[in-house]
Formats: structure tokens, sequence, C-alpha cells
């Protein structure tokens, strides 16, 4: 039975640790940092927009995983925007570090400059170095895989989608790493091990006539083509604009991927599927903001009781203030 416990633990590890190509994919987009997951999103707010991303798995076991991200973007004339992205991913003994470049062209198919009714297209172009480091392996036990030493490879790869942004709708669509890599680091020539991923979300604000509080609720789909894991999370975020300087935000997103890992229970086979929970919290106090995630699975089996946490830290930069009629958070905040 240990043995299927083990199997579960990689598997879910897999799942919602960072063994992924590229930047890992959890709820900071929901930190006012769209563009980190839509390259599309780049320049597209009334404010250029630095953030920075730390997240931190069950702090207390030993080389848990762990991500730290630095994003830009900003508008460049009416109709273009340029970013950049630079992260850090390590998971035990695995660990990526990468670049990515971005453009994005914002056209307007409606109304005037004022009104929010833009379909976007933009691209990454990223450069990724792997590493496995096998240097504390036990090599009194001859396997001819190990190495015993530290196995890097790198590899380019970009991102391409489109956003639609009309008052207080929004939906976008990106496909990441779509261009066939065999990175030998883990293949060894057999096969690609790319990972190309499909994410599509979607959301809309509710603002109520006359009240400090606004509502939004949203969705996010997203799919690993070779491993078929697929992820849906359903998000409900608030607003409270405290006054003219300050806005607060908070609320949770749940996480449930739509297949699972077997394991034995007794003389039973069972099957227990990804679940998260992720209450977070965060501020807009003039051109700076804050915010906390913390995640919590859910299930049987764990791999530690420990949660999951996140802060981002942000700063907005050459701001064109009161540029869009709505509301619109995804773009105004």
């Amino acid at each position: 039975m240990k043995k299927f416990f083990i199997i579960l633990l990689l598997v879910l590890g897999f799942k919602i640790g960072t063994a992924q190509e590229g930047i890992p994919i959890y709820q900071d987009y929901l930190m006012d940092n769209l563009y980190l997951l839509h390259p599309s999103m780049a320049g597209a707010a009334n404010c250029g927009k630095l953030r920075a991303t730390a997240r931190q798995q069950w702090f207390d076991q030993q080389d848990a995983p762990n991500l730290q991200t630095l994003s830009f973007n900003t508008a460049v004339g009416e109709n273009s925007g340029i970013g950049a992205i630079v992260f850090n991913d390590k998971n035990g003994f695995h660990s990526q570090t990468g670049v990515y470049l971005s453009y994005a062209y914002h056209l307007q198919i409606g109304g005037g400059y004022g009104d929010l009714n833009r379909l976007s297209f933009g691209m990454n172009a990223g450069l990724v170095q792997s590493r496995l480091d096998e240097t504390s392996f036990d090599r009194t036990n001859f396997d001819p895989i190990i190495t015993g030493v530290l196995v890097s490879d790198s590899y380019f790869n970009i991102d391409f989608g489109a956003s639609y942004l009309y008052k207080d709708f929004f939906i976008h669509a990106t496909l990441k790493n779509p261009i066939f890599q065999n990175r030998e680091i883990y293949s060894e020539g057999f096969e690609s091990t790319n990972q190309l991923r499909y994410v599509v979300n979607a959301g809309y604000l509710i603002a109520p006539r006359d009240s400090d509080w606004q509502f939004e609720p949203s969705v996010l789909y997203q799919r690993t083509d070779r491993t078929k894991e697929q992820f849906m999370d359903f998000n409900a975020k608030a607003f409270y604009d405290l006054n003219e300087s300050t806005v607060l935000y908070m609320g949770a997103s749940y996480r449930q991927s739509f297949e699972g890992a077997e394991f034995a229970d007794g003389a039973t086979i069972q099957q227990q599927n990804l679940s998260l929970l992720s209450p977070f919290l965060g501020a807009k106090f003039n051109n700076f903001t804050v915010g906390y995630t913390y995640s919590q699975q859910f299930g049987d089996i764990q791999f530690a009781s420990g949660g999951f946490h996140q802060i981002t830290l942000g700063i907005d930069f050459l701001c064109t203030k009161d540029r869009w009629s709505c509301n619109c958070p995804a773009v105004n905040l």
C-alpha cells in the first residue's frame, strides 16, 4: 500500500507543484496580474505595471516547490503594448529559470476611444533553462540513468493568444509552448517533453448602482496536451472602494482537476482528484498594490499538512486616468 501512496503523491505533486514547462499557472492572475498569464494583456491597462510574486509550498518540507516571478508591461502608443517576464521555479531536484519578451496589438472595434471594446492579440518569445541536480544522489546503487552531476538544457518557445474586453466583460485564450521541443535532459532523445497548454478564462463585473462594492465571478480552464491533464478554476472576487485612493479586493478560487490518481485503501482502489481552495486578499493604494493568497489542498492523501503561500507586490506607472468609461478593473484597477 505504501507504494500506491508514493505514486499518488508524485502524481498530485506534479499537478500542484512546478513540474511544468514555463511558468506554472497558479492564482496570481487574480492579483491584478493578467499579463503574467496572457501576453495579449501587455499594455492593455490604463497604467504600466510592474509585478513581483513569490510562492512557497509546504514550509515544513525541505526542497518544497517555490516560484518567483518579476513582470513588467506597458502601452506603447494607442494600440501597442510590450512586456517582459523573468522567473525562477524550483521543485526538489528539478528547477527552471527563464525570460520572456512580449508584444501585443490592441484593436478598437467599436465605440469611441474611451469606450472599452477591444480585441487584442499578443505573443511571448522565451528562453528557459531546465536543470536536474543529481549531485546528491546515491551512486552506490548503480543506475545507468543517474549521472551524479548537475544536468542542464535550454530551449526556446513561444506563447500566443487573444483577448476580448467589452466594458465589464472579458475573455482570454492563450496557447503556451506550441513549438515541438526535444529536451534530452528528460527524454533522452526519444520523444518531446514539451507541454503544449491551452488556457481560457472569462469573467464579468457586477457593479450595483450607488454601491461601493463590485463583484467579479470568473472561470479559468487549462489543458495540457501531452499528459491530458485538465483543470477548472471557479473564482469569486469582490472590490470595495474604501476611499478615492484605496481599493480593497478579496475573494476565493476553487481549482478542480478532471482526472485523479489511484491509490489502495485496504482491499479497494480509490481515486483522488486534485482539489485546491485559495482565498486571497489585496489592496490597491494609489499606484501601489499588495496581495496575499493561501491555498489548501483537500483529499485523504496529502504530501504535507501545510498550505501554499503566495505574495504579490506591484507598482503602476505612466497612468492615463479615467481612460475608460467603464468600471472594468481588468484595465482600470
